[in-house]
């Protein structure tokens, strides 16, 4: 995608950096969305991809979505978009990583649960603090209680409570937790890991965890051993891996 207004894109070594970029706090409207949209669309359809990293350029995440667009003559077209976005990063193939430093609040909270993997340096400030204006958080309503259990993100909604980035860490709802001067390092190491993978096998992988979601134990196994035996043993790459490990060498992936 060219032109990008309010995000900046690089792609290095099989991994997407997406950067939020709108001063000061990178605070979404509804173009913002819309184009941080149509950006994950056209990134779904590569499949070189292993992951894709949001990041926030400046001292913020993400503060959230513009107060102006909550008013009644916006608010049908906010939640729209809104819905959009998410409802696209549940969609990607790939895992997403929420690379989060500074503050991540409100809708830009919301964006963050919504990928998969959340990393956050020390400094990280997050919550839901739209009660304080009078409203909710929609997507938090729902994704939270998955996520930290109700009781917990009743706390988080009708509080609108800031925790620091160890409380997050603690109530699980970040993966990896750094020392702010090692952050960028930390967030590397992450897709370093993920980069040593099949870009196929990695899709595997996500969609065997998405699609059992709520399913009970037996039909979650039968569709997981279905998944196992006719989809991944049929791979190129899954022979290519048992090959490496009886040759003792590193996997030399054709992703098919």
């Amino acid at each position: 995608m060219t032109d990008l207004q309010f995000h900046e894109l690089t792609k290095e070594k099989g991994a997407a950096y997406v950067v939020l970029n709108r001063p000061k706090h990178n605070v979404f409207n509804i173009e913002m969305m819309e184009e941080l949209t149509a950006l994950l669309v056209e990134l779904n359809t590569d499949a070189d991809l292993k992951c894709v990293v949001i990041k926030g350029k400046g001292a913020s995440w993400c503060a959230g979505v513009e107060v102006g667009d909550h008013k009644p003559e916006l608010a049908p077209e906010m939640i729209r978009v809104f819905d959009a976005l998410l409802r696209q990063i549940h969609a990607m193939k790939i895992p997403t990583i929420a690379a989060v430093h500074g503050a991540c609040l409100g809708g830009g909270m919301e964006v963050a649960i919504a990928c998969d993997m959340v990393a956050a340096g020390k400094s990280a400030v997050f919550g839901q603090p739209e009660i304080k204006l009078g409203f909710l958080p929609p997507y938090a309503a729902v994704r939270l209680p998955h996520l930290v259990g109700p009781s917990k993100a009743i706390e988080i909604c009708t509080t609108g409570r800031r925790y620091s980035a160890d409380a997050m860490a603690q109530m699980g709802l970040l993966c990896d937790l750094f020392e702010d001067d090692a952050f960028e390092e930390g967030v590397a190491k992450i897709v370093k890991e993920i980069g040593h993978c099949s870009p196929l096998i990695i899709r595997l992988n996500k969609k065997a965890v998405k699609q059992h979601l709520g399913l009970g134990i037996e039909a979650a196994l039968e569709s997981v051993g279905d998944m196992f035996l006719n989809q991944l043993m049929k791979t190129e790459d899954t022979m290519e891996g048992i090959k490496s490990f009886e040759e003792k060498r590193r996997a030399t992936w054709v992703n098919k």
